[in-house]
């Protein structure tokens, strides 16, 4: 069995009640091997949380396929986990409680799922708040209660949606130190979206780069800087000459892109 995740000519259509439709996503075609950290950023409207969605299965394309090692994406499943910019949480839970909920579901032994609670609350930081209700937690420690949530359902694919992009910026740090951190001790496939062209060059070894109108790849980056964040100050990381390179040369291709996207607003208005 092949493994690794493909997004086999991607399309999507969204009909409209007036007759009309947009074109969310066109032909969008990507292999990601198990274990590869990818970062997904592009103007409003490109399509990035579109195509998160269907490869989480919470949306069914209107062409092409989406195959996790080996086999075809036809919905939802605990193999591919969610992380949301808002963590979605039990907010009556305890932190312990919430995380523990996916073995729950799947009738896990207590004394089985207590263990994996245990060690990934250690992990996050956690450890001593797991009696705490999580609308106690700041919003930091919210996002660790779900990267933990996420992670005890032991996906192979890890999905995440802007899910630092309400933090505070020393939070949002802390925070994509944990995400790298995880993404070496577990081994795990991660896609993950925002609107950070920083944080981009910070959190994906590849770097994927859309434009809008259809939804389509502009350009792909393979980057070191996710390697070398790794238990190191991400302030030094961003002090690397080509860092400093790449947010210029991705920040000038968006922003030519916005360019574009304002100019065919006014055509359409005139």
């Amino acid at each position: 069995m092949s493994s690794g995740l493909q997004i086999d000519n991607i399309s999507m259509r969204f009909d409209l009640p007036n007759g009309g439709s947009v074109q969310a996503l066109k032909d969008v075609s990507l292999d990601l091997k198990a274990g590869e950290l990818m970062s997904v950023l592009g103007p409003s409207g490109c399509g990035k949380t579109t195509l998160l969605n269907i490869v989480a299965g919470f949306l069914a394309p209107t062409g092409g396929k989406i195959v996790l090692n080996g086999h075809d994406v036809q919905g939802p499943d605990a193999e591919r986990g969610m992380v949301f910019q808002q963590g979605a949480l039990f907010e009556w839970m305890s932190v312990r409680d919430n995380v523990r909920f996916g073995p729950d579901m799947k009738g896990m032994a207590k004394s089985e799922s207590s263990q994996i609670v245990d060690h990934l609350l250690d992990v996050v930081g956690l450890q001593d708040f797991k009696e705490k209700m999580v609308y106690e937690l700041s919003g930091g420690m919210q996002q660790r209660v779900a990267l933990a949530r996420c992670l005890a359902n032991e996906p192979d694919v890890i999905l995440m949606d802007e899910p630092l992009g309400a933090l505070d910026a020393l939070t949002r740090e802390k925070m994509q130190s944990l995400v790298l951190k995880l993404w070496k001790e577990t081994g795990k496939t991660i896609i993950l979206i925002t609107h950070s062209v920083e944080e981009a060059l910070l959190l994906g070894e590849r770097l994927l780069v859309m434009a809008p109108r259809p939804g389509r790849i502009h350009k792909e980056y393979r980057l070191p800087f996710a390697d070398l964040g790794v238990g190191q100050d991400l302030r030094e990381v961003k002090k690397h000459p080509e860092f400093g390179e790449r947010r210029e040369e991705i920040l000038g291709m968006i922003w030519d892109m916005e360019e574009e996207i304002m100019g065919r607003s006014e055509g359409a208005d005139a």
